[in-house]
């Protein structure tokens, strides 16, 4: 790129791109942490007229908002809409999904007065956000309201009597609309659509609970009559129609041909250095990321840095403050996450929009589409997860028409390793499949009775939650156990009390344990039951959103966990034991000799210890041993048994399979969220020299949640590529002998013991049909 092609006047000032790279590797120290730079041309805008028909007071007050056209998809989307389609809409950031809803919206609004629209969002912060926007059409008939947890009481009546656009979350839909929706009959009766935001956000277990949340909503939308269009808008995923389907159970128009136009962009992989070649250890994310935020900062480059906790968002801000030469400069970093008052969270986005804030470190809680104005750089403390995140997090630097550098820098794990060394996989392959399981038995049978309690549930309405005759099995097992009656030809609940509140849509189902304040009794959280016992033990060091609390009490009858305010020097983790039982096979498929299962898994696990380890250094301080009984968790399974004739072949003995089995587990783990969107605590693993069920050597990977979550299934699909990009980076990982960058686990039960990377890397070429050596 020829010299001066990045350089714009603004808020970039005299320094560019390309340029500060370049500075960055003219040292040899830093610049072998510069793995790869992805040059992203910029798209010119494609402006098309408005639609014939579009109310004339509608396209002036777009105009004023500085809309005087739409872009292609833009224009597509609306078509459907306004042709009373259904549709999901899944491009980039700032691509102008929001108009295309409000435009159909506020059409409706003009032409059929008594219209109203139901949009729900992920945050409370996103929903007042858009309501900014949408008041800015200055449209008297669009009457828009917020209704969540935080709309006072007082307001709430009025309201529901003269609000026509409501915009509030899944968790106040379960909770209020839901079972309160004889209030909100003649809404529901008038209801020309349904919007839902940011629906890639809608994954996992969180993800099946919002599915039965809206199944929910369009069977009482149609007891009461309405006929609404629906609009999912969604950053992109590899499997848009496929989850707008798995949600609600319809059909979609699907627009995924993103021609909004963008500014040129660099979007640079930097891996921090070695710091000791036997173990394999990295510098940390973390002090790298503030070191370029500092230097970005003290360029003048309009900067935000992204991390995964609270405590993180804090400390980057922190230490990219000390980074920056002048203390004006200083002032002007700050951090924002959750947990500050709303007015301060309010201020600083002022502030960042304005242009008083040089640079901002924060969690996701920015990440969505929130307008804090235009920046000039993202630094990405770490891959955030999933692709969509990841261009949501780049895409808040140079916004539609103005350049921009997007950072990633690499954190010390098999993905973001494996990731930064095969860009190819970032920008040339289809993002990865958002994963929902909406059949899920812990999901669907608490949502069926909260259902039943709305309005007694006919044979009839059962397609609403799936496939029926699933769905009426589902309603017998609960009639035996008596939490429905059939009377009248419908199923009533049985309960004294609505059992909404014993349905938490963010948990993962089964028994759940709450996380209270010592002293105070404030709700801090909340655990699932396979999960309580490993985390929420007495004396664990818990972390919720990045703050430290430490565990004084478990009650395990009334399932509250009693914790309090703490910042030890070091953590904990949990030591267990884990069996698995294989319940039912559901597929079997082969890769060469081994055969690879699907289905059903009782997973026992018992936490029997504790270890304290300093931060600093990761020693052990001691262990402490804990009485608690065994969990059993019912999920799903993806299982690979390995025949002696591999074993052979990779020149595993039986004394190595152990570790050697051990070590793939942890690596599969870490790179199962290359093709289904999870996090690495979302599934767990167990590998066996030689399993009872199967006869043979045998390594399981099980989704962390009662049923399922649909995470393995979705691997078990795309196994091959799985598998390949785990021996990659095993393979590739400098260590001697496996770190954290390779067949480490952060949240292994038996301390990372045994592990045999060699072996690993001979076991899983064996598998593939490659050699090594």
């Amino acid at each position: 790129m020829p010299p001066g092609t990045w350089r714009r006047p603004g808020s970039l000032g005299r320094v560019d791109p390309r340029a500060f790279l370049d500075e960055l590797t003219a040292d040899p120290d830093t610049a072998r942490s510069l793995v790869h730079v992805q040059h992203l041309p910029a798209r010119a805008p494609a402006i098309e007229p408005f639609p014939d028909g579009l109310p004339d007071l509608l396209v002036s007050r777009l105009g004023l908002t500085g809309v005087r056209g739409l872009y292609p998809h833009q224009t597509d989307g609306l078509a459907v809409l306004r042709d009373g389609r259904d549709l999901v809409i899944a491009t980039g950031t700032a691509s102008g999904k929001t108009l295309v809803y409000n435009a159909a919206f506020a059409e409706a609004a003009l032409t059929q007065p008594k219209a109203t629209a139901l949009y729900l969002y992920p945050t409370k912060a996103l929903a007042r956000d858009q309501l900014r926007a949408v008041r800015a059409l200055k449209l008297p008939q669009v009457k828009a309201s917020v209704y969540d947890g935080d709309t006072p009481k007082a307001e709430r009546p009025l309201i529901r009597k003269n609000a026509n656009l409501v915009m509030t979350n899944p968790d106040m839909l379960h909770l209020s609309l839901l079972p309160d929706h004889a209030r909100w009959a003649d809404f529901f009766f008038r209801l020309s659509m349904v919007v839902v935001d940011e629906a890639h956000v809608c994954r996992g277990v969180f993800g099946s609970h919002v599915a039965m949340v809206l199944r929910r909503l369009r069977r009482l939308i149609a007891h009461y009559g309405g006929t609404p269009r629906w609009c999912l808008a969604s950053a992109t995923v590899g499997n848009p129609g496929e989850l707008a389907t798995r949600l609600t159970g319809m059909t979609f128009e699907e627009i995924t041909d993103d021609r909004s136009p963008r500014g040129e962009k660099l979007f640079a992989f930097w891996n921090p250095p070695v710091v000791d070649e036997d173990t394999g250890q990295r510098r940390s994310a973390l002090s790298e990321a503030s070191w370029l935020m500092g230097r970005l900062a003290d360029s003048d480059v309009r900067t935000i840095g992204f991390t995964r906790s609270r405590r993180a968002a804090e400390l980057l801000a922190e230490f990219a403050r000390r980074d920056v030469a002048e203390a004006k400069t200083r002032a002007r970093i700050k951090s924002y996450r959750a947990g500050y008052l709303a007015e301060d969270r309010r201020r600083i986005e002022r502030e960042l929009a304005d242009g008083d804030l040089i640079a901002i470190a924060s969690t996701s809680a920015l990440e969505l589409g929130i307008d804090i104005g235009t920046l000039d750089a993202a630094v990405l403390t770490g891959y955030p997860g999933t692709r969509a995140s990841m261009w949501q997090q780049a895409g808040r630097a140079g916004r539609r028409d103005s350049d921009a550098l997007a950072i990633l820098v690499a954190q010390d794990d098999p993905l973001d390793q494996y990731l930064v060394n095969h860009p190819d996989d970032i920008f040339e392959r289809p993002p990865e499949a958002a994963v929902i399981d909406p059949t899920n038995p812990y999901v669907l049978e608490p949502h069926l009775r909260c259902a039943a309690r709305e309005v007694p549930l006919r044979e009839e309405e059962l397609g609403f939650f799936g496939d029926v005759p699933d769905v009426k099995k589902a309603v017998e097992r609960m009639t035996d156990r008596g939490e429905l009656v059939q009377r009248r030809e419908a199923w009533h609940d049985r309960g004294k009390d609505a059992p909404h509140r014993a349905v938490d849509v963010r948990a993962g189902g089964g028994h759940v344990y709450s996380i209270v304040i010592a002293g105070t009794g404030e709700l801090l959280g909340t655990a699932d039951e396979h999960r309580a016992y490993a985390t929420l033990h007495p004396g664990a060091v818990y972390l919720h959103m990045g703050e430290q609390y430490l565990v004084e009490e478990l009650d395990l009858v009334q399932r509250v966990a009693v914790v309090a305010s703490a910042d030890p020097d070091y953590y904990t983790q949990a030591r267990d034991v884990t069996d698995i039982e294989v319940a039912d096979v559901i597929s079997r498929t082969s890769i060469g000799e081994v055969e690879q299962s699907f289905g059903s898994v009782r997973v026992t696990n018992q936490v029997t210890s504790f270890v304290r380890k300093l931060v600093a250094t990761g020693e052990v301080l001691d262990e402490v041993p804990l009485p608690l009984p065994p969990v059993e968790l019912e999920t799903r399974a993806v299982w690979w048994t390995i025949p002696v004739s591999v074993l052979d072949r990779a020149a595993v003995g039986a004394r190595d399979v152990p570790g050697a089995i051990h070590a793939a587990e942890h690596a599969a783990i870490g790179l199962l969220p290359l093709v289904a969107t999870c996090d690495r605590w979302d599934i767990g693993g167990v590998s066996t020299p030689m399993h009872p069920d199967t006869g043979m050597t045998t390594i399981f990977i099980y989704d962390g949640y009662p049923g399922g979550a649909g995470i393995t299934e979705r691997g078990a699909r795309d196994a091959d590529r799985w598998l390949r990009a785990t021996l990659e980076a095993i393979r590739r990982c400098p260590c001697s002998r496996g770190c954290p960058s390779c067949v480490q686990s952060p949240k292994c039960g038996n301390g990372n013991e045994p592990l045999d990377k060699t072996g690993a890397v001979s076991l899983l070429a064996a598998i593939l049909g490659e050699r090594w050596g």
